[in-house]
């Protein structure tokens, strides 16, 4: 486990009227998924004269924007999901918060836009935290944080904005999906793809989710919870769903994750995933893997479990797989008990209820 070592000054403003105690204990009580927030968030800002200034933790407020800001017209903005748990000793913990601080680097880079520096955004991350931990649930549920950046410059012309700003918001959630541990059901989608070689896949930007919800309505009238996307080219390889990535577990014991290559988000789930199946004895294959594998592989039975991932779910079995030529069963339909054992493991270390030994789990000093 490290600890946080000297970083930037960031100016802390807090809030008057923050929400009363017993108003904030009645929104723990059942937070739900991004419908509550804390008192406070994050702002700094960037310009090509100044580069990143006037950093601080400031009341949560509404955002001014000129009508002609970059972002409303170019969509030069990209985001980060994370989350700050509670120990049952009452230590604040992160999960492998740099991470989230480089992918968020690569993303900007991606989009033209100015990185953040790593040391900045987990200064700013555990301010925030920091300040608002009277908001972070025990038990199951967590804090949810989500920094995101976006041009702010007043202009209409198609070229990398000059200005920019860095925030971070966040809000107490429990679990993502409504049915907690149960599987969960997928829409295959063959018509709309997510994202295509040399565009923006990789990215973690809202161009990628805005590009996925015409089929993510398509998948609620279809009566399923996410929807899984094929490649663009042929609309046969598997890379991902909606907002998570996606493994394979097979009957001689081996894990199949389609592999990453610009197309596909580099999950930090993911990663991790890949790393505590293999201390497993696991064989984990990072190749491409066919919607035509995955029904054959189901219906022979090779195919024993799926499950999806990512920060929001942590991992959710696959249970029903829907498609234009019918449906299918994933095993016998219910949550894998490889996919329960690692969501256990993942849930204790990032929980601080597990020894970390891998240097994973970040502690916010008091």
């Amino acid at each position: 486990m490290t600890v946080t070592s000297a970083s930037p000054e960031i100016k802390i403003e807090l809030h008057k009227s923050p929400v009363s105690d017993a108003d904030r204990i009645h929104a723990l009580e059942t937070p739900g998924f991004g419908k509550v927030f804390t008192d406070h968030m994050v702002l700094a800002r960037w310009t090509a004269d100044k580069g990143w200034h006037d950093a601080k933790v400031t009341p949560r407020r509404p955002l001014e924007l000129d009508p002609a800001s970059a972002v409303l017209h170019y969509a030069q903005e990209i985001f980060e999901g994370m989350k700050a748990y509670k120990a049952d000793d009452g230590r604040i913990l992160l999960f492998r918060p740099e991470e989230n601080a480089r992918r968020f680097a690569q993303s900007a880079t991606r989009m033209a836009m100015p990185p953040v520096p790593e040391e900045l955004f987990l200064k700013a991350v555990e301010e925030l935290v920091r300040v608002d931990k009277a908001w972070i649930p025990s038990g199951d549920a967590s804090l949810y944080l989500r920094p995101f950046m976006f041009a702010n410059e007043a202009f209409l012309g198609v070229r990398p904005a000059q200005e920019y700003v860095f925030c971070i918001i966040a809000s107490p959630v429990g679990a993502y999906f409504k049915g907690g541990a149960k599987a969960v059901s997928l829409w295959v989608e063959t018509e709309y793809t997510r994202a295509a070689a040399g565009g923006t896949g990789a990215a973690k930007c809202g161009g990628n989710y805005a590009a996925s919800l015409v089929a993510q309505a398509e998948a609620a009238k279809k009566d399923c919870d996410q929807v899984v996307f094929l490649d663009a080219a042929e609309h046969r390889w598997v890379e991902e769903l909606g907002g998570m990535n996606v493994f394979f577990v097979m009957n001689d014991g081996s894990v199949v994750t389609p592999p990453l290559g610009g197309t596909i988000l580099p999950g930090i789930t993911r990663a991790s995933v890949i790393t505590l199946a293999g201390e497993k004895g696991l064989r984990v294959e990072q190749r491409p893997y066919s919607f035509a594998e995955w029904q054959a592989d189901a219906a022979s039975g090779k195919l024993v479990e799926a499950f999806a991932c990512g920060t929001a779910a942590v991992l959710a079995g696959i249970g029903l797989v829907r498609h234009a030529g019918g449906e299918f069963l994933v095993g016998d339909g219910q949550t894998g008990k490889l996919t329960s054992e690692l969501r256990q493991q993942l849930v204790s270390l990032q929980k601080g209820v597990t020894n970390d030994e891998r240097g994973w789990t970040r502690l916010i000093p008091a």
